[in-house]
């Protein structure tokens, strides 16, 4: 009988969510038989979501990519031709030596996102080699960039609250984040809090999971969140809710804010947003009342026109009531501001060529079919870790691009993806088991290691190591390009910050995790006495790096702010209207009258999971959400399939009828796979940028829906 060996490894979630779980990783006789969450995490709990509950078995699901491929047929037909990794690596150097001798490195262009979320394999692994290339730069916000910003102008580069410290709250507002789908483990501590007596409310334009879990939602129309925050600012100061000791030493601009909020009162308010203004008093009156107070920010707050200043707005808030002096009171965007990522020496800006274009990733399609004329133009793309035909906007637009024959497309991935299907070169890529790596955490204070415990299948290589050999064919000898993934490690991370104090590479491979220096659950209180990492040190009201221009701030940005410009931004927040909306672009909405909200799926982790069968059956089909007076205005029945359209595209989807959203809104979820279905929803999402970090305007969208 053979001898069966059994180990355990400290695993970290890999995917594209602020919970970062640390996992236990369960390997026998070589093989990957088990993934759990790790029992001694604070945060994790030992628990898993449904996405990641049998990861093991997405290492070998039996469509994994084992092989490098060569197209054998036309753009988008998924015929493939088995070659080695010498002839892939060869005929990717040869035609991109080619196109850089005849049009120069900016007609190639690197592109990806978090799905994989490693310092090493992640987001950014392949930026060093682009930017040593002199490749075009390509800016990413997906998510977080708008908010970024806005974050940035008020408080500076702080983490903000704790996500523990939430234990402690007595009011918490969870605004436009479905927690129970997309932060779980964050939503463990809200209920632990909710039990304890604890009042949760939830803003967000539909009833999500999370709204229904909540003690009170708010449903504003899409888009209006910024009347909301603008006139709870205006009732604080009419009501004189205010802490103003608080806002006398830790605050700057309050009598700017002061003047500004004057006329947004309740009442205008009310008529922007569709909530009684009896409600906004009622909120803003629990809120400065009730004491520690928390605003747990979502990404989905900034994906409109005025996004970046709804979100100054509702950094206002805990300023204005002193909720900073206590331990669970203030807000939570993105912690991740006082990790000790070192991104200078994982992306290497220094290497950036002066004078290289930047590009943004949420308008690719735009720039490979010219719509953005350029010169030269893209000739060849690298993609990896991302899936732009499904998650980008526009998608249409992308597939015409993708379709050229005179680009040549790179696709590292881990399955025959949308995009893959379009591919010249498709390379197989390892999954988080077969890699180590530091997990990238921007939902909490903790590292997360994630050790390499099993071979990866087939031939398929960890994303760091195809850009080494990439590297050594392109005659790159800078020592960056030979370290190994151990070597990176001790080189991304600032291991002597005082965030590190008693955390080492070796205490994380032996325990899996550890939680920054920074204050914990039960006293981080960061400006419970101001400390704002800001120019003034105080919570600026009243920005003062807003005269700098449109820059991008964000964690992810590489630290090119310097190639952004623009116009100065407002100084102060506002309510900056929707592109698309019945009450702003009435024209538009006399063809397209609804307004489109498109979240993430419970089932699926963007497009990761939406070609696992179990994981649809889980999530179920394309479905889209319709309040039952517009499915009946369009003889449209609970199950039949309707089709979802605008001037730039059309999907479809499954009836849902309910009133779980308002009339005028209509709900879709993003992830499902485009060769799977007829169309994604972000066939008619827009790429124009919301006011401020470039971000997306994914629900800033007018649509028509009819049955099919």
């Amino acid at each position: 009988m053979a001898t069966v060996t059994r180990t355990t490894h400290h695993g970290g979630c890999p995917h594209d969510c602020p919970d970062t779980c640390s996992m236990v990783f369960e390997v026998e006789n070589g093989r990957l038989v088990g993934v759990r969450g790790n029992p001694h995490h604070p945060l994790t709990r030992g628990g898993l979501c449904v996405k990641l509950k049998d990861y093991e078995k997405r290492h070998y699901h039996p469509d994994r990519l084992l092989h490098p491929l060569k197209r054998s047929g036309p753009k988008g037909s998924k015929q493939f031709t088995r070659i080695s990794w010498d002839a892939a690596l060869d005929e990717i150097t040869t035609r991109w030596k080619s196109i850089i001798a005849s049009h120069g490195p900016q007609a190639i262009a690197p592109y990806s996102y978090l799905g994989h979320q490693g310092l090493v394999h992640g987001l950014n692994g392949g930026d060093s080699f682009f930017n040593r290339m002199g490749a075009t730069v390509t800016e990413r916000t997906f998510c977080g960039e708008g908010s970024a910003t806005a974050w940035l102008m008020t408080f500076g580069p702080s983490g903000g609250m704790d996500p523990e410290s939430f234990k402690h709250s007595k009011y918490i507002i969870i605004w436009a984040c479905n927690s129970v789908s997309t932060n779980l483990h964050h939503w463990h501590i809200v209920k632990d809090a909710q039990k304890a007596g604890a009042k949760v409310v939830v803003i967000d334009a539909y009833r999500s999971r999370t709204a229904k879990e909540a003690d009170w939602h708010l449903a504003p129309k899409p888009g209006t969140d910024g009347a909301l925050a603008m006139a709870l600012i205006h009732t604080l100061i009419a009501e004189n809710l205010l802490d103003h000791d608080y806002i006398e030493r830790y605050t700057a601009g309050y009598a700017e804010l002061a003047a500004r909020a004057q006329a947004r009162t309740p009442e205008w308010a009310a008529e922007i947003t569709g909530i009684p203004a009896a409600d906004i008093r009622r909120l803003a009156r629990e809120y400065a009342t009730t004491r520690p107070a928390a605003i747990r920010i979502g990404v989905a707050l900034e994906r409109h026109h005025g996004g970046g200043q709804t979100i100054r707005a509702v950094c206002c808030l805990p300023g204005l009531v002193g909720a900073w002096r206590e331990v669970g009171g203030g807000v939570m965007q993105m912690p991740v501001w006082e990790h000790p990522y070192r991104f200078d020496v994982i992306c290497r800006p220094d290497w950036i060529p002066p004078g290289t274009r930047a590009i943004n990733n949420l308008q690719i399609g735009r720039h490979l079919t010219n719509e953005i004329p350029m010169e030269p133009p893209i000739l060849s793309m690298m993609c990896w870790n991302s899936n732009p035909v499904t998650q980008a906007p526009e998608c249409d637009k992308i597939v015409r691009g993708l379709m050229r024959e005179d680009l040549f497309l790179v696709v590292a991935d881990h399955f025959l993806s949308d995009t893959a299907s379009y591919a010249d070169i498709v390379l197989p890529a390892a999954m988080g088991a077969e890699m180590e790596d530091i997990i990238l955490s921007w939902g909490h204070n903790y590292l997360t290691y994630n050790a390499k415990c099993v071979e990866p299948p087939g031939e398929a290589l960890s994303n760091y190591e195809i850009f080494r050999r990439l590297a050594a064919r392109m005659g790159y000898t800078e020592p960056q390009f030979r370290w190994s993934d151990s070597e990176c490690l001790e080189h991304y991370v600032d291991w002597a910050s005082p965030a590190c104090a008693g955390i080492s590479l070796a205490t994380l491979r032996e325990h899996g995790y550890a939680h920054l220096s920074i204050g914990g659950a039960d006293d981080r209180a960061p400006h419970r006495t101001g400390n704002f990492p800001t120019p003034s040190g105080k919570c600026e009201f009243k920005s003062s790096i807003a005269k700098h221009g449109n820059f991008v701030a964000g964690p992810f940005r590489q630290m090119y702010e310097h190639m952004q410009g623009g116009e100065p931004l407002d100084e102060l927040p506002d309510y900056v209207p929707c592109r698309e909306s019945p009450a702003t672009n009435p024209t538009l909405a006399a063809k397209y009258p609804l307004n489109i909200v498109s979240p993430k799926s419970h089932g699926f982790l963007n497009s990761c999971y939406a070609n696992i069968e179990n994981k649809i059956k889980g999530q179920g089909e394309q479905f889209v959400l319709l309040h039952p007076q517009d499915a009946a205005a369009r003889a449209i029945e609970q199950g039949v399939t309707v089709r979802v359209f605008n001037d730039r595209g059309a999907f479809e989807g499954v009836a849902e009828i309910t009133e779980d959203v308002n009339p005028g809104v209509v709900v879709a979820t993003l992830g499902y796979w485009r060769q799977l279905n007829r169309g994604t929803v972000n066939v008619v999402s827009s790429a124009e940028f919301v006011n401020m970090g470039h971000a997306p305007s994914f629900s800033d969208n007018l649509v028509q829906v009819a049955r099919v």
